[in-house]
């Protein structure tokens, strides 16, 4: 049921554009989690400058009052957190001028905060044996905590993505799982032979399952796993295998590594982990450069040669 304006409600206030940009987000099909994410940083500008400055209409908010946000974030959190509310208000202010509630941005000349490059740590193969190990088994958790593993293993896929997989979006004869990704937009994840055996043998646990008629691929005691639910498994099969807690990414993370460990395209490698540009490529190629070097190091063996 779409909120109710109250005759007390100003028209050009936080309060009412908020739901507007949200609606025309949502008319833009932007995905739910980034409205979500946009929404979230936009009320805590609302609830911020409220308090500090004693402000509600758009039109009075200056770069300084920004400025100080931001750095209350800083504060606050991590710099990549401040970095995404940075990105996520830009977007709202854009918006706002565009529709003409604003007649100059106040964001125009400011820069995102920057934020340092912390790589993440891949994970060892001797690691992620012993995490399968922990599924060894033949129940429905079993299969499907196997399967669901090798799929973050062997494609690379987000968090997100894996969550909001279809039965219908396996293809077991071509050995792809089609994922919609950010921007929804779809591709092909190609997996190898062990996760695809992986695979049969959950869908047919699956089939006898209580919420067997779900469209959603990973299933749940109650219908399809959300993302935190994945993410909940993940955490408790690493406390199961004795091994340090995994996120999500470092599996994508992982992956990325060894693709181009391997000696992988990049071309290629953007397409399967659904890169747009070449900046993400280095990021993740970056994680795990060190490791490559010494190894590159150790071939070449540039001192033996004396």
């Amino acid at each position: 049921m779409p909120a109710k304006l109250s005759e007390a409600t100003e028209f050009g206030t936080l309060e009412v554009l908020i739901p507007s940009w949200e609606r025309s987000l949502r008319a833009s099909n932007r995905s739910p989690k980034t409205i979500r994410s946009y929404g979230d940083s936009a009320r805590l500008l609302e609830s911020f400058v409220k308090d500090a400055f004693g402000i509600t209409s758009v039109a009075a908010i200056n770069r300084d009052h920004l400025e100080t946000f931001i750095e209350d974030q800083l504060a606050r959190w991590k710099p990549a957190t401040a970095a995404v509310r940075y990105r996520s208000i830009q977007q709202f202010f854009k918006w706002a001028l565009d529709e003409g509630e604003l007649t100059a941005n106040p964001m125009a000349r400011m820069k995102s905060p920057s934020v340092p490059e912390v790589p993440v740590p891949v994970v060892a193969d001797y690691e992620l044996k012993k995490l399968l190990k922990a599924c060894d088994g033949k129940e429905f958790e079993q299969r499907r905590d196997t399967a669901v593993l090798r799929v973050f293993i062997d494609t690379g896929v987000r968090l997100a993505e894996a969550a909001g997989m279809k039965v219908t979006d396996i293809d077991t004869d071509s050995e792809v799982i089609i994922v919609t990704g950010k921007g929804r937009k779809p591709r092909a994840a190609p997996y190898g032979a062990k996760t695809g055996q992986a695979i049969d043998r959950y869908l047919r646990v699956r089939a006898r399952h209580s919420q067997a008629s779900s469209t959603a691929l990973w299933l749940g005691p109650k219908g399809g796993m959300t993302d935190s639910g994945l993410a909940q498994m993940l955490e408790r099969r690493c406390a199961e295998a004795g091994i340090p807690k995994i996120h999500p990414h470092q599996l994508r993370h992982t992956a990325a590594h060894v693709w181009m460990d391997a000696g992988g395209n990049e071309t290629d490698a953007m397409r399967i982990f659904g890169w747009k540009s070449r900046t993400m490529l280095n990021r993740y190629g970056a994680s795990a450069a060190d490791e490559r070097a010494r190894k590159a190091h150790h071939r070449l063996a540039l001192g033996d040669r004396l």
